[in-house]
């Protein structure tokens, strides 16, 4: 049996006709950048996140870096962000000249460590610290609260990266709605993916969002009138189509998602791997769902791998380690729990569609290995 970690085919099929017409629209209108469809996108992304500007982008790293560029961080500004997540985090801070500082994660959420953060703030940094980016990884919301807290006493902007959890709640507030920006990505395997690159910048100030309207359309406020050093960073149209037709449906599918991983929870209970945990601030909408296995995690992956289920691992190199941030000085010893994530944890197909017995297989695979 082949199980994929995301079957796009599978999901698609059920809507294929409203997408379909959909595109066909911008098609005939040929409004295919910006444009009707990416307008009402953006206001229906506004409405479902509960914020007051959604503002449709090219994709979600350039979210990140057009949010710090609209909040006025500049080269040599020190930007705090997780080591454990993926490269485009701390890809967009360097791309504009800002500097990445690595803080450490927690160990149940895998979400930026606090204690890390304030630890940060104790030692004689070589950048002054302007902003944080908060991750809320694999489908679940870092510890906001706290992160607000240390904003306010530390004066810093903070851009919630929810790349992994647009859907997800904190205290009943959407992922991306809490800081001065949420950045959002809508690559085609996420929950709620486009049929290429796009992404989103929510926010509540009027200010920002108009910001960000001019430096994602090469600093133009009217045609030919630039007003800022803009980029190109623009949604096309037949992505704003394609996803309004799956905005309606992302609801259910994160539902399914949290069924399947308490099924998985239940199943695998009792056994020496740790399951995804869930804190009681935040719903967990399982962009990925993460085990934690102490020993033989590549054997187990293998075996997983060997039965045609789709395996991998979330990030085997943390970002401080990266080749890319050596100029930083990082060394192996820093971000501890970073490192132990790299080396303990697996993902298994969280894909809403999958049948009960693609689910049973799965569970009597892991099970099978870790009896014997």
């Amino acid at each position: 049996m082949k199980i994929p970690a995301f079957n796009l085919k599978r999901q698609i099929k059920p809507i294929r006709k409203e997408i379909d017409r959909a595109i066909k629209k911008v098609i005939d209108n040929t409004s295919f950048i910006l444009g009707g469809a990416v307008e009402e996108f953006e206001k229906n992304a506004s409405k479902y996140c509960g914020c007051k500007y959604a503002i449709g982008v090219s994709n979600g790293t350039d979210s990140i870096s057009l949010s710090l560029l609209a909040l006025g961080i500049k080269p040599g500004d020190g930007v705090i962000c997780p080591a454990f997540t993926y490269y485009a985090t701390a890809g967009a801070v360097a791309s504009i000249g800002a500097v990445p500082v690595f803080a450490d994660i927690d160990f149940d959420t895998y979400n930026i460590s606090i204690e890390s953060i304030e630890k940060l703030f104790k030692k004689r940094l070589k950048v002054k610290v302007r902003a944080i980016i908060p991750v809320h990884l694999y489908g679940q919301c870092a510890n906001m609260y706290e992160i607000m807290k240390l904003a306010r006493k530390h004066n810093l902007k903070v851009v919630e990266d929810a790349a992994q959890a647009f859907g997800a709640e904190y205290w009943g507030k959407k992922a991306g709605t809490i800081g001065d920006f949420g950045s959002v990505s809508f690559y085609p395997g996420k929950n709620l993916g486009a049929f290429g690159d796009a992404g989103m910048v929510l926010t509540n100030k009027r200010s920002l969002a108009e910001r960000i309207r001019v430096l994602r359309n090469q600093g133009n406020k009217n045609k030919y009138i630039h007003i800022l050093l803009g980029r190109n960073n623009r949604m096309d149209g037949i992505q704003g189509a394609v996803l309004n037709v799956k905005l309606r449906s992302l609801d259910e599918w994160n539902k399914q998602r949290q069924r399947l991983a308490l099924y998985y929870n239940n199943s695998l209970a009792g056994f020496p791997l740790k399951t995804p945990f869930v804190t009681s601030c935040s719903t967990h909408i399982y962009h990925q769902y993460v085990l934690r296995v102490k020993k033989d995690r590549d054997r187990l992956m293998g075996y997983l791998q060997d039965k045609g289920i789709d395996s991998r691992v979330f990030y085997p190199i943390p970002l401080h380690l990266q080749r890319c941030f050596k100029y930083l000085g990082y060394r192996k010893g820093d971000c501890p729990e970073a490192v132990k994530a790299a080396k303990q944890t697996l993902v298994i197909p969280i894909d809403p569609g999958l049948t009960l017995k693609e689910r049973e297989y799965i569970v009597a695979s892991i099970r099978r290995f870790m009896e014997q």
